[in-house]
């Protein structure tokens, strides 16, 4: 079965042939920007079901931080792993079963189990979840040069926010209409075919399809030995400015998936909106997301000659001010929308440019999966120990009037915010690397 799943060789002739390449690519380039944003539907259908599974007495606000820093602690460690394997294997594979196993558990959790099998089922996706942006990313790295790659990359970021839209307003249209199981089931309805598609569109590396690669050799840090992957792998472990942007994009994390997890129960409890207005608002920052993913790369590409700091720090100032407002502002309709739809756009640019593209500009192309492995696993250590400290603070505010449960999310809040200040200053650290050549 491992053997499935590894890298096929190369063919032993390779013919330039531009019309075929270029088809090949863009169907690399939709099936990873399609296929991830499904991803995320398998992966936030949890999100939006969180206050009917509380008023349904099946779970409380802890019990579903627990729940939730499953699927993140899973998602952290297996991002690491399979960041160093991913390298090694069949994309084409490795992707489409990802979401393959991820649908197959929302279905499952239709049934909304007990809270050991929730924990367990839900901590088993996140590791099917984490074979997704691996191969995104590697796939973008066979197939295109690092010139232009960023406008590539922000590209493929909407993926996320399509994915988000979806399940905020869809799967809660489905919720609302259908109850909280048919959440899941409709995502792991949905993945079932996204998988397929993924299978039928994506592509292995071009050398594997007798095409010459675009992509020169990213340059090397001096004294790497470029001969094998492994040792470029090691190379990535050894730089420390990807542990540093590994820190940032953690701290970016935690309030990214402290709005993702908690947003929706946020506003309903502490702003007292109905649970459709709630899930709208929120999904003005995944639908904003795309703005900022879309264009992150073309800014970073034209105006700042593949830079990514100073884009980087403008946005992270915005993001501060987004959750800022967010959390403290008083409960009005037209300002929450707009404070999400601001704090989406900085969230898609420095998803970006912190999950991933700033990391894949310091290496090789043969190591990628590394640096984005070791980027991942900080990230979503982040998440998970946001939604554990989250959902701790939250039921710690908790308060019962008139036999009626109400939530304190100022103590959570504070949380959110420092850690998007955080996050900004470490990536402004980042500033101080050598920039490396682009090729």
């Amino acid at each position: 079965m491992l053997d499935w799943f590894r890298r096929s060789p190369d063919a032993a002739v390779l013919q330039a042939d531009a019309p075929r390449f270029r088809r090949m690519q863009w169907s690399v380039f939709l099936a990873i920007t399609f296929g991830y944003g499904f991803y995320y539907v398998c992966r936030l259908s949890l999100n939006v079901v969180k206050k009917p599974l509380i008023d349904a007495g099946l779970y409380d606000a802890a019990q579903l931080g627990q729940i939730g820093s499953a699927l993140f602690f899973a998602y952290a460690g297996a991002r690491l792993l399979n960041g160093f394997l991913v390298d090694h294997a069949n994309l084409k594979r490795f992707m489409a079963v990802g979401l393959l196993c991820s649908a197959l558990i929302n279905l499952v959790l239709g049934t909304t189990p007990a809270l050991m099998w929730f924990v367990l089922l839900w901590g088993l996706n996140g590791c099917f979840q984490a074979m997704g942006a691996p191969a995104s990313v590697v796939s973008m790295a066979h197939w295109f040069p690092v010139k232009g790659r960023g406008t590539v990359y922000g590209v493929w970021s909407t993926s996320h926010n399509i994915g988000e839209a979806l399940t905020y307003v869809a799967t809660a249209a489905v919720v609302s209409h259908f109850g909280a199981a048919w959440g899941f089931r409709a995502a792991g309805l949905i993945g079932l075919v996204a998988a397929a598609l993924i299978a039928l569109a994506l592509h292995e590396r071009p050398e594997v399809q007798g095409l010459p690669s675009p992509v020169q050799a990213a340059a090397v840090p001096a004294g790497a030995a470029a001969s094998t992957v492994a040792a470029l792998q090691w190379q990535v472990v050894r730089n420390p400015w990807i542990w540093l942007l590994a820190a940032s994009s953690g701290c970016f994390y935690v309030t990214r998936y402290a709005v993702n997890s908690w947003g929706v129960f946020f506003l309903q409890e502490q702003k007292g909106y109905t649970a459709l207005q709630a899930a709208s608002i929120i999904s003005a920052n995944a639908l904003a997301g795309i703005v900022g993913t879309f264009f992150s790369g073309l800014l970073s590409d034209r105006l700042f000659n593949g830079s990514r700091h100073a884009p980087a720090l403008s946005f992270g100032l915005l993001y501060i001010a987004a959750i800022s407002a967010f959390v403290l502002a008083p409960p009005l309709l037209w300002l929450d929308t707009a404070s999400m739809a601001l704090f989406g756009v900085a969230m898609g640019a420095l998803l970006a440019y912190l999950g991933g593209m700033m990391a894949v500009d310091l290496c090789p192309k043969e190591a990628a999966g590394t640096a984005t492995g070791i980027v991942g696993v900080a990230s979503y250590l982040g998440a998970a120990l946001q939604d554990l400290l989250s959902g701790h603070l939250i039921q710690a505010g908790k308060t019962v009037t008139a036999g009626q449960a109400h939530y304190d999310f100022s103590v959570a809040g504070s949380v959110w915010i420092g850690a998007a200040v955080l996050s900004c200053a470490l990536a402004a650290l980042v500033w101080l690397k050598p920039r490396l050549p682009k090729v």
